[in-house]
């Protein structure tokens, strides 16, 4: 079975620098300039045109194996390719079929579910969302009271899902759900893969500080969905749900935001005239450091994901290192600007229109979603530094 497009030519025979400038040249060429560097998701219906040309040109899924529909791209490659996305300030859409369901269909799947799923996610036909925080169950995610019953010859599904991103695009949604109701926290839990049009679904947007309406709630009431859809070993979803949390803070623990936050920071100097000030210099060089420090460790952990070997729970400094260094960006970004720093949406600071406080609000969540961060340090504590709990 053919999954996705031919690729055009093997990219790793090409030098690095090639490489990049053909990629370079394609995104400055063909991406909107109206959707660069924009400070908040965008909706599909948004950016559709966009991924539908990078799937019909076979560039959807650039970590992916070449037999999958992937580029197959090398590890240097693969950074070659995400830097220059980063670099143009390209907006990621609702990405979780390709960085998330994709990666666990080739190790948990079977053929007939990656038949099912892998062409229509390669194709940009149906767009996935994540179904993991609860109320009550956001970090501590092992309390969660969603339960899926068997019944023949499928599972009713029964519970409420939140902070579900853009779930009012999606098509479907992976949904972690207790299986056995007399097991231990972490056991009885499986992995469903469920079409959100499926009767008995509700979602309902939730609006932010900021306004936008990026999350959901959903909800399911008495929703059947066949048996097929289980992922993996029927009540084994922990297991599948800790390799999808790693590809989930890798792709938190990108230096992308923080790398935005600091043009945005740097423009901000500029126009205030705080770019020749001592001490915002030394400030701004230690977070330059910061970030520079933050892409290494990120390329790391992006190489032992190519290589197809498994993610240790290390992986979670990544995403405490990101969130925390951009929350300092866009502070600093709002002390630099001054009176306009209080100020929602565009500001005029010198030649400038600029919106000082769009970082400001991207980055207080930031520290919370996927985990929050003090979850993260227990994770490290215990699990890689093998501290006691008191």
């Amino acid at each position: 079975m053919r999954y996705g497009v031919p690729q055009e030519q093997d990219w790793n025979q090409l030098g690095d620098e090639e490489f990049r400038l053909h990629v370079r040249t394609d995104f400055e060429t063909y991406y909107p300039g109206e959707l660069r560097y924009l400070p908040h998701r965008l909706r599909w219906s948004q950016l559709q045109d966009w991924y539908r040309r990078m799937a019909a040109k076979g560039w959807l899924a650039p970590a992916w194996p070449l037999e999958y529909g992937g580029m197959g791209l090398s590890h240097s490659k693969l950074l070659i390719f995400l830097e220059e996305q980063e670099r143009w300030g390209i907006a990621r859409y609702q990405d979780h079929g390709v960085l998330m369901i994709g990666p666990l269909l080739l190790r948990y799947g079977t053929e007939a579910q990656r038949q099912r799923y892998l062409p229509p996610i390669l194709a940009c036909e149906e767009i996935w969302c994540q179904g993991y925080s609860e109320p009550n169950a956001g970090s501590d995610l092992a309390s969660l009271r969603t339960r899926a019953d068997r019944d023949g010859d499928a599972f009713v599904v029964n519970g409420q899902k939140t902070w579900t991103t853009l779930a009012m695009d999606a098509t479907h949604i992976f949904v972690l759900a207790r299986t056995d109701q007399a097991a231990k926290k972490q056991e009885g839990i499986s992995f469903l893969l469920i079409d959100i049009r499926t009767p008995g679904i509700r979602v309902r947007p939730i609006r932010d500080i900021a306004g936008n309406e990026e999350f959901c709630e959903v909800f399911f009431d008495d929703v059947r969905v066949p048996a097929d859809c289980l992922l993996g070993e029927l009540n084994k979803g922990w297991t599948v749900a800790k390799s999808l949390l790693g590809f989930e803070r890798i792709a938190l623990g990108t230096p992308k935001f923080c790398e935005y936050g600091l043009q945005v920071l740097t423009r901000i100097a500029q126009a205030t005239g705080a770019a020749a000030d001592p001490v915002f210099r030394d400030k701004f060089a230690a977070l330059q450091l910061d970030v520079a420090h933050l892409a290494d460790a990120y390329s790391g952990f992006a190489e032992i994901l190519v290589r197809g070997e498994t993610i240790g729970q290390d992986v979670s400094l990544l995403k405490i290192w990101s969130t925390e260094t951009f929350q300092r960006i866009a502070d600093l970004s709002i002390e630099t600007a001054g009176s306009a720093g209080a100020l929602v949406g565009k500001v005029k600071l010198g030649d400038e229109d600029l919106n000082v406080v769009g970082s400001w609000y991207k980055a207080r969540p930031a520290t919370i979603y996927g985990g929050s961060n003090e979850i993260q340090r227990n994770i490290i504590a215990r699990q890689v530094l093998d501290l006691p709990a008191r």
